[in-house]
């Protein structure tokens, strides 16, 4: 261990953030290896830790013997103060490497609030933050996750962006990395050649161009980049590499548990949700190889917990079968299985008998808006009937603690959309004290959460503005004002973070300039309250000359050239113009098992969707 770090490690909270050494986590020699990659995670190590992306690449590229990935997390305030005060780079956990040390240096971007934080981490770690800066193929820096389906507003610091799975991909691009390490071709070679493994877009090779109104007039590629970069996607998730361990933390973390992934994308076209589209076409793992890998990490970590995870667990197709085996083993060990992303459409008895063999806690539900007449702009199809239906079901089965995800500021809504979130939840309170089976003495706890919208790219609603500040704390005092003397427990959020969140996730490039002012003025871990400040952020965009409404409180033309327009992840233009149409009806779409409504996600699988076997494509299924 270095001395500056063993002699600052008693000054901070949670030393274990920073010392290594977990079960499971992978040792080497890095002098007998081709390619040192750092795996950064832009936040704390205990959330960092809680995400799955990071196990499977860690342990998918220490697969390789000519790599080692070793991880790096951002430390938190009082651990950055100590490492500045005794001259300590960002280091690795594995090894204690500085940051400058590693060939290839990846980030996971799970949320636009971590941007400064990447920056943060790059300066720290004695790398130049900007791509330009950045001589030789050293500190080539990669960017992947759900953020990179819109990465213009970091073009300026990172090298290269990873678009859709990054399974095959990676693989791909270490391979070629390695080859141009080894005979000391340039990195404008290597990201030249780089730009031709599908799913690789090298920001470098493009030029943005700009109306006199701020807008993009166009995107050109330049030599022979490819004009639009498509996402990868894997396949066959029964084949896919996942790990049979995960590292096991000395602390306690988010989400402390073994996880399963049973299937990716998602069914249902709610016209909100990016996850919903940029992670299609759908793809399932059977329940045999979800059985043994779920089985294989419990026993390799000693977990008495495992959480089965996709957008929407309820509708897997096989969850019965999946439920049914994980009992026969999980019972026996007295493991508990989590279900999260249950939708209460699919809630039932029988589902009911399933999780009480398993666990007992409180149920989750998300009617994302309280009037039908907004469920359906939205496309949630789901109705009242549905939810009091479910929420009867499991009140009748001894829950007495439910938890209601609400959205306010969705495109089309009125103040009566936002009161319908109150009555709703006093109708489920009703429906509890009204059923004659209930534990008496037992009080029901009915929880609801109402986060401002903000509108994503590749989904139907990214042409759509953000409500504005004072509308949404508008919205949100009326939510108080009539859950007062209720048993609704209201929590809103601050509308301050999810304003700049809608500024950079339908950013162009012009906002990197922001990001390095913002960084330059102590912005980062913006997505923590107590470390986030608006006031430097709005200095920065206007020292910048840019205004933040024409980002988020815009509503765009279809006409108008997108800043992502160049990137293909998966469902097409003109699907999610019809989509946006339709939400102005408050006309719904059936979900992919009932119709196939044309998405063309599935052509970047080969023509194939795990949601269509069996299904005509444009007649709906009764």
């Amino acid at each position: 261990m270095d001395a500056r770090l063993e002699k600052i490690l008693p000054l901070v909270q949670k030393p274990g953030r920073y010392i290594g050494g977990e079960l499971n986590s992978v040792e080497k020699d890095p002098a007998s290896v081709d390619i040192r990659y750092a795996f950064c995670f832009p936040d704390t190590y205990e959330i960092g830790m809680s995400h799955l992306g990071i196990k499977i690449l860690y342990y998918l590229v220490n697969s390789r013997e000519d790599a080692y990935c070793e991880r790096v997390f951002a430390p938190w305030l009082d651990m950055e103060e100590q490492m500045k005060a005794v001259g300590l780079p960002l280091f690795s956990l594995e090894t204690g490497t500085p940051l400058s040390a590693f060939d290839i240096i990846g980030f996971t971007l799970q949320y636009e609030m971590s941007f400064t934080t990447c920056l943060s981490m790059l300066d720290l770690g004695g790398v130049p933050v900007l791509a330009k800066d950045r001589k030789g193929l050293k500190n080539l820096v990669i960017g992947g996750g759900p953020c990179a389906c819109n990465p213009e507003p970091l073009a300026d610091f990172f090298d290269l962006f990873l678009l859709g799975d990054g399974e095959e991909v990676t693989m791909d691009l270490l391979d070629l990395y390695k080859e141009f390490k080894q005979k000391g071709a340039s990195k404008e070679a290597f990201l030249r050649e780089a730009a031709h493994i599908g799913g690789v877009y090298v920001p470098s090779l493009y030029d943005v161009t700009y109306h006199e109104d701020g807008t993009v007039a166009r995107v050109s590629p330049v030599g022979d980049a490819p004009a639009v970069v498509k996402k990868r996607v894997v396949a066959d998730l029964d084949t896919a590499f996942y790990p049979d361990r995960f590292p096991v933390p000395y602390i306690d973390i988010v989400h402390d548990r073994a996880v399963e992934e049973i299937y990716r994308g998602c069914i249902r076209g709610c016209r909100f949700c990016q996850a919903g589209f940029i992670y299609r076409p759908i793809r399932e793992k059977s329940v045999s190889v979800i059985n043994a890998q779920a089985k294989d990490l419990c026993a390799s970590t000693g977990y008495d917990e495992v959480s089965v995870i996709s957008l929407s667990t309820s509708d897997y197709s096989g969850i019965t079968p999946m439920l049914s085996d994980m009992a026969d083993w999980t019972a026996e060990k007295k493991i508990n299985i989590s279900l999260p992303s249950l939708r209460i459409d699919t809630f039932s008895d029988e589902l009911v008998e399933k999780l009480n063999l398993i666990r007992r806690s409180g149920l989750t539900f998300a009617p994302e808006a309280g009037s039908q007449r907004m469920r359906d702009v939205i496309n949630k199809n789901i109705t009242e009937d549905d939810i009091m239906k479910s929420v009867k079901i499991a009140f009748r089965n001894n829950y007495a603690t439910v938890k209601l995800y609400f959205m306010l500021g969705l495109p089309y809504e009125t103040m009566e959309d936002v009161e319908a979130i109150v009555d709703l939840g006093k109708q489920i309170v009703d429906a509890y004290y009204d059923n004659p089976d209930r534990v008496k003495g037992r009080h029901l706890t009915v929880n609801v959460s109402a986060s401002p919208f903000v509108p994503k790219p590749f989904t139907p609603f990214q042409w759509e503005p953000q409500d504005t500040k004072a509308s949404i704390e508008k919205k949100q005092e009326r939510i108080h004002e009539l859950a007062a003397h209720t048993r609704l427990h209201i929590s809103s959020h601050k509308s301050d973070t999810v304003f700049l969140e809608a500024v950079f996730a339908r950013g162009d490039r012009r906002l990197g300039s922001v990001l390095l002012k913002a960084f330059e003025k102590g912005c980062h871990f913006d997505s923590w309250e107590n470390c986030f400040d608006l006031e430097k952020w709005m200095e920065a965009f206007e020292e910048c000359g840019l205004d933040p409404a024409f980002y988020s409180n815009r509503r765009r033309p279809y006409e108008e050239v997108l800043p992502w327009d160049h990137l293909d992840n998966g469902p097409t233009k003109a699907f999610l113009m019809r989509e946006n149409e339709k939400a102005k009806e408050a006309a719904t779409t059936p979900h992919c098992r009932l119709r196939c409504a044309g998405c063309g996600a599935q052509d970047l699988n080969g023509g194939h969707c795990d949601a269509l076997e069996g299904i005509d494509r444009g007649r709906e299924v009764s």
